[in-house]
């Protein structure tokens, strides 16, 4: 397991910050009769849930979560939101399951304003895109270079502080606060 950065990604403050967390689904069965219907692997659903308690110990609680519609992102969002005690009720998206960085940040922007924690599950490449894009290169060093060097893997965490409305979220504009692996 690896963790970095600060446990409380806000730093105390109480101003109009908002949290983003990108998450890549955990392990998936290989097979299935659609790559859509491929299920959490049963290590997956452990690594998933270890996020979860990992994130309820960053004191992270979403008021929304938007997750790829396939069978591995929803398996993956119920097994953390499980484990992490959350009742957060999340958006299903078909559109995030096929959505390219530039679609996965058009999804994002349509966050209701008064969003101050939002949780993203998805796919990789474009989880690990967006996570890259978004990092403006203030955030804590060691996150940065773990996110680097360890690339994107099942399961991975990246947690931003965000200081632009959803609707102006893009490139550069999320600072990087901690990245997490799940090594189950």
């Amino acid at each position: 397991m690896q963790e970095s950065g600060s446990p409380d990604p806000t730093g105390g403050r109480t101003d109009t910050v908002r949290r983003l967390v990108i998450m890549r689904h955990a392990k998936a069965e290989s097979v299935a009769p659609s790559d859509h219907e491929r299920a959490l692997a049963p290590l997956g659903r452990a690594d998933a849930a270890a996020a979860g308690r990992w994130l309820a110990d960053q004191g992270l609680v979403p008021d929304a979560a938007l997750v790829s519609d396939a069978q591995r992102t929803r398996d993956t969002w119920a097994e953390l939101s499980v484990a992490a005690g959350w009742d957060c009720e999340p958006d299903f998206s078909a559109a995030l399951y096929a959505a390219g960085a530039d679609s996965a940040f058009d999804l994002i922007d349509e966050t209701d304003p008064a969003v101050g924690t939002l949780v993203v599950v998805g796919h990789n490449p474009t989880m690990a895109y967006v996570a890259e894009l978004l990092d403006d290169g203030e955030g804590d060093d060691e996150a940065s270079t773990a996110m680097i060097t360890r690339g994107f893997p099942t399961a991975a965490l990246a947690v931003f502080e965000v200081d632009v409305a959803w609707a102006d979220l893009g490139p550069g504009t999320g600072r990087l606060h901690a990245f997490h692996v799940v090594d189950g």
